[in-house]
């Protein structure tokens, strides 16, 4: 199995969500974990070769954001999702997760830097995982098989989980803050040495600012304070647009559910507050319609016809009158509708007996 879909992004969604709660606490985390119902990811009946492919692909995928580049609470977001997926696995015995050996070093910095920062919620479950052999130290981070092409996967940073890009932070460090501080005190103490007056330098010699090591921290961590207030500045103009989409959406599906009641109601009163009148020249029509259907043969409500069969009967008439009334009544409604009417025989026309034949003489 090459690939899960969906499964990388329901890792960002929830590594994105944790990032945008600004925390690196395990209670946050398992918050978003639970909300998301995120221990159902292996449900499902299936076998167990494919169970141990997905699982193994899991944690593959959770792996990777666990290492440089990305940031800091990304990483640490990782290490929580490796362990609640480590934990919520259904492989008997458990899948482990496969660390090679150039990676180690930057676990352990990364470790230390959880104890400097007394993050001890993310220290405890780096060494519950550790207490429960949940890593696999391996040479290479991927299995090599022999004389089979290499497949070189390009991975796809997000770009918002990466470190910002920073060189001033990179080159101007704490360290280089404290040595270039020595250096500056030094060279005043040896400008006092050679000047005229011992307690302070002379005006000549005074060729740089004697805050020159102030001013560049403090224009150091404005520039870091620019840049973070910049990161959250993008990161809520991304969020503002979607939720004005989703605001357009709602309005328009309310907008055509009102213009599609609007419309019915329309229809509705059109249909029932229309009166059909009838035109001068029509109106003789419409009455010799109504008393062509008011005849016997056709027009009869079925109340009418129980009103009538409880009634006695008039006596039965000959066949030819029934029939001569019949063709009179079928020819004034085909006249007036202008569409043949199909009358269905009476049961009595088949009890009539046909006139005997005289012989001759």
């Amino acid at each position: 199995m090459d690939g899960v879909p969906g499964l990388k992004e329901d890792c960002e969604e929830l590594l994105d969500a944790f990032q945008q709660a600004d925390t690196v606490r395990f209670e946050r985390f398992a918050e978003l974990w639970r909300e998301r119902r995120f221990h159902t990811i292996f449900y499902g009946r299936i076998r167990a070769l494919e169970r141990n492919k997905i699982t193994k692909k899991t944690l593959d995928v959770a792996q990777q954001y666990f290492f440089p580049p990305y940031s800091f609470q990304i990483r640490v977001g990782a290490l929580y999702l490796l362990y609640g997926l480590y934990n919520a696995q259904l492989c008997q015995p458990k899948q482990k997760i496969r660390i090679a050996l150039k990676h180690w070093p930057e676990i352990q910095k990364f470790q230390l830097d959880l104890l400097d920062a007394q993050h001890y919620d993310a220290v405890y479950i780096f060494r519950r995982l550790r207490l429960a052999r949940a890593f696999h130290f391996t040479a290479m981070p991927k299995p090599l098989t022999y004389r089979t092409k290499k497949k070189i996967e390009k991975n796809d940073f997000k770009e918002e989980f990466k470190d910002p890009s920073n060189r001033v932070n990179s080159l101007i460090t704490n360290d280089v803050l404290e040595e270039l501080m020595n250096i500056h005190d030094h060279y005043q103490k040896m400008k006092c040495v050679i000047s005229a007056d011992k307690s302070q330098p002379d005006k000549a010699l005074s060729l740089i600012k004697d805050d020159f090591v102030v001013n560049l921290k403090d224009i150091t961590l404005e520039h870091q304070e620019w840049q973070q207030n910049r990161m959250k500045l993008l990161r809520n103009a991304e969020v503002v647009p979607e939720a004005e989409d989703r605001k357009k959406e709602e309005t328009l599906l309310k907008s055509e559910g009102s213009e599609r009641a609007n419309a019915l109601a329309r229809i509705k009163y059109k249909s029932y507050s229309a009166v059909v009148e009838v035109s001068r020249s029509r109106r003789h029509r419409q009455v010799q319609l109504d008393s062509s259907e008011s005849g016997p043969s056709c027009g009869k409500s079925p109340g009418r016809s129980k009103k009538g069969s409880r009634t006695p009967q008039p006596a039965r008439r000959g066949s030819s009158e029934v029939r001569g009334e019949k063709q009179v009544a079928e020819e004034a409604v085909t006249r007036h509708i202008g569409m043949p009417i199909i009358v269905e025989e009476d049961s009595e026309e088949g009890e009539v007996s046909l006139p005997k034949r005289r012989k001759r003489r």
